[in-house]
C-alpha cells in the first residue's frame, strides 16, 4: 500500500469520524449517551464480525493467545465513543475534533518520545513543541468561536423578544 494511499483512506476516515459525532452526538442527546454508544457497537459488532468471518486472514496468534494487555484497546474505544457522543452537543463537532487530536498528538508524542507499549523511541524535538503549541492554539481559537456563537445566538433571541 503507498503513502499517499494511506493518507487518502485516512482522510476519509477522519470524514467519517466527524460524520459519525455529529449523528451520534445529535442520537445521544435524544435518546441518551449510552443507547447511542450502545448502538453504535451493536452495529459496529454486526459488521465487524461479518468482514471477521469472510475476508480476515489467518495470523499467527489469536484473540485467546494475544498478549492481554493489547486487548485494552477495545476498552479504549468505548471510552472515546462514550466521550464524544457526550461532549458533541455541548460543544460542536469543530471543539470536539480539535480537542480529540489534541489529545491524540500529545499522548502519541509522549508514546513515541518513551517507546511505550512497545513503540520505537523517537524522541521529543523543537518541531513537536511547536506542534502542540499550535494545537493547542487551535482548542482556543474554536472555543473562542463557540462563545461568540452563542453570545450572538442570545442576543438575537432577545432581539426577537423585544420586537
Amino acid at each position: 500500500m503507498s503513502t499517499l494511499f494511506a493518507i487518502l483512506i485516512l482522510i476519509i476516515g477522519g470524514i467519517a469520524l466527524s460524520v459519525q459525532s455529529s449523528i451520534n452526538g445529535r442520537l445521544g442527546h435524544t435518546v441518551g449517551v449510552i443507547a447511542s454508544a450502545w448502538l453504535t457497537f451493536v452495529i459496529g459488532f454486526a459488521l465487524t464480525f461479518l468482514l471477521f468471518f469472510f475476508f480476515e486472514q489467518t495470523h499467527t496468534q489469536t484473540l485467546f493467545t494475544a498478549p492481554k494487555w493489547q486487548l485494552m484497546g477495545a476498552v479504549f474505544g468505548v471510552i472515546y465513543m462514550v466521550v464524544v457522543v457526550f461532549a458533541v452537543p455541548r460543544i460542536g463537532i469543530a471543539g470536539m475534533t480539535v480537542s480529540v487530536i489534541a489529545g491524540q498528538l500529545m499522548m502519541s508524542l509522549l508514546i513515541d518520545h518513551f517507546g511505550w507499549l512497545n513503540n520505537s523511541v523517537i524522541e521529543l524535538d523543537a518541531k513537536r513543541y511547536v506542534a502542540i503549541l499550535l494545537l493547542l492554539g487551535a482548542i482556543v481559537m474554536v472555543y473562542l468561536s463557540n462563545k461568540r456563537n452563542e453570545s450572538d445566538k442570545v442576543k438575537h433571541a432577545k432581539k426577537l423578544q423585544t420586537n
